[in-house]
């Protein structure tokens, strides 16, 4: 993780650098608003890598002298089926159309997408990794 971790940090960092002089050069505050947003989810993404990368420690993929064998074997869990997309999808929809449509549509698709959000967050507690 460490390789995407810095990847993410170097956008970052160019993210904020780039808002900070455009807002120096600018008025426009959606462009502003729009690079700080990028700012933001790549300030995420890269603190989220760098977590993984402390808590699961050095892949052999970090190391430049590592063999293609030293990656095989079970890497990762990946979950059962589940509907949790197609409601969350569903939610995010309705959200959509109810900011267009009206608050009642808005409200019944926060309704829908949070179950679908809970959904993906803790459909693996009882995993044993």
């Amino acid at each position: 993780m460490k390789g995407e971790a810095w990847l993410f940090t170097g956008t970052a960092l160019f993210f904020g650098a780039t808002t900070v002089v455009y807002r120096w050069f600018s008025t426009d505050p959606a462009g502003s608003s729009a690079l700080c947003v990028s700012f933001i989810m790549s300030s995420l993404v890269s603190a989220f890598l760098w977590r993984q990368h402390r808590r699961g420690g050095e892949r052999p993929e970090d190391r430049g002298t590592a063999e293609v064998r030293e990656a095989s074997g079970r890497r990762v869990f990946f979950p059962d089926r589940s509907y949790f997309p197609v409601l969350t999808a569903a939610g995010a929809a309705l959200i959509g159309l109810g900011v267009v449509q009206g608050l009642w549509l808005l409200l019944i698709g926060f309704g829908v997408l949070a179950p679908g959000v809970l959904g993906f967050a803790f459909q693996n507690l009882d995993h044993p990794e």
